[in-house]
């Protein structure tokens, strides 16, 4: 189906031709019409589907230009994300009246609260910051409010946001349209769909395939000494356009990023420790180009579109099969071609044949092929047992991945 066959306002359909959007992807035929319909709705699809239209141009749509109230509430787990969204948004309502806008942590609260007294029709907010101004300032009001988004639903359920989220829905006492929108549905997700959303559409896309189509998973076996000898022939090699490499901790990124200076010149780090406007820049630069080879912590690993980029690189392992999918799918977005480079040293080979047969994935190998059949079928956990032949005695806790004290789920896990 075409933008041009639904009933937008012509000022839309205007906007969204210039900015190359003409069919609709499965996402977003499958959730205009409950959306447009005020329905509450469960959407479930691969990252990088296009979700964030899905939900973006309905809402320009219903928005009443003339009321001026916060009438959308969109929350999302992380800054960047919060200002792609509203990038997007105000793409998509250039040529309207309707006006955007973002709260979150590490920016002046008294410019966001000059902002809000002005004009704003979508707030868009992480949790934390959200809270700040519902709980010591009177600038927000939610009375208005016709549709709250939660959209990365799981991410922010993974980052220990529930209890944030039950505030803030329970601060939304009167009648309202509630979407979820999500990459994965763990456990979690049932107590809030019970909770808060009325009969819900559900919506659940490539259930059983969570990467892209067209991304192109590569692999290379090597030893952990090894891997920086291996990751700098690499990206001498390969026609890179642009490439994520992600690390598990800030520490190994930045050593990670002292070691590749010296030898490429378009390059940055980026991670939660940095001061907003820091990270605001740096995102900026990349997005722009400006930067060919960005190190990363799971930070940009979800949510984040980035259009120029070709390959995403795990120089670290992931930290468990969601953290695969959520990296991996910062290229091969939109049906755009990419590629998935992930190095894998003995520590990793027994959860690797649980990612190939969870995710699907057809491997393609650089260089030597371990025998997975050596490692004992996967159990779910990273634990200490014995699984390569040559290793005589159990791996040390302190060398796990999932256990490692600079484990960036714990380490980076709030954003306000």
């Amino acid at each position: 189906m075409k933008f041009s066959e639904l009933d937008l306002r012509p000022e839309i359909l205007k906007a969204l031709t210039n900015m190359g959007y003409q069919d609709l992807t499965p996402i977003q035929e499958k959730t205009f019409s409950p959306i447009l319909s005020g329905r509450d709705l469960l959407a479930r699809a691969e990252t990088g589907s296009g979700k964030t239209a899905a939900c973006s141009i309905p809402l320009v749509q219903m928005i009443d230009p003339s009321l001026n109230a916060i009438q959308a509430l969109i929350l999302v787990p992380t800054r960047e994300l919060a200002l792609q969204y509203v990038e997007e948004i105000d793409k998509i309502s250039r040529l309207t009246d309707v006006v955007p806008f973002a709260i979150f942590g590490g920016f002046s609260m008294e410019i966001q609260k000059a902002k809000l007294r002005d004009r704003v029709h979508i707030l868009v907010a992480t949790p934390g910051r959200l809270i700040d101004f519902l709980c010591h300032t009177t600038s927000i009001k939610l009375s208005c409010v016709r549709t709250l988004i939660l959209d990365e639903a799981d991410e922010m359920l993974k980052m220990g946001f529930i209890e944030d989220m039950d505030f803030i829905m329970s601060c939304l006492i009167h009648e309202h349209q509630t979407l979820f929108f999500a990459a994965t549905m763990p456990e979690k997700i049932n107590r809030l769909v019970r909770a808060y959303l009325k009969e819900p559409v559900r919506v659940e896309l490539n259930k059983e395939r969570v990467a892209p189509q067209s991304l192109v998973h590569h692999f290379q076996y090597t030893g952990r000494r090894d891997r920086l000898n291996a990751l700098i022939a690499y990206l001498k090699r390969e026609k890179i356009s642009q490439a994520i490499i992600f690390c598990n901790s800030r520490h190994c990124g930045e050593k990670l990023i002292r070691e590749l200076k010296g030898r490429f010149k378009s390059i940055g780090y980026i991670h939660g420790g940095l001061e907003q406007s820091r990270r605001t820049s740096i995102f900026e630069r990349f997005r722009r180009n400006k930067i060919t080879f960005m190190v990363a912590t799971d930070l940009a690993g979800r949510g984040l579109d980035f259009s120029h980029v070709s390959h995403v690189i795990n120089y670290d392992y992931p930290c468990g099969l969601e953290a695969y999918t959520n990296r991996t799918g910062r290229t091969g977005r939109m049906g755009r071609s990419g590629i998935a480079m992930t190095f894998v040293t003995n520590q990793e080979l027994k959860v690797l044949k649980s990612l190939f047969t969870t995710n699907r994935i057809d491997p393609v190998w650089h260089g030597n092929i371990p025998n997975l059949r050596a490692a004992p079928k996967h159990n779910g956990r990273l634990d200490g047992k014995k699984y390569f032949k040559k290793r005589s005695r159990p791996v040390p806790q302190s060398r796990i991945l999932s256990n490692n004290r600079n484990n960036p789920i714990r380490g980076e896990r709030w954003e306000r």
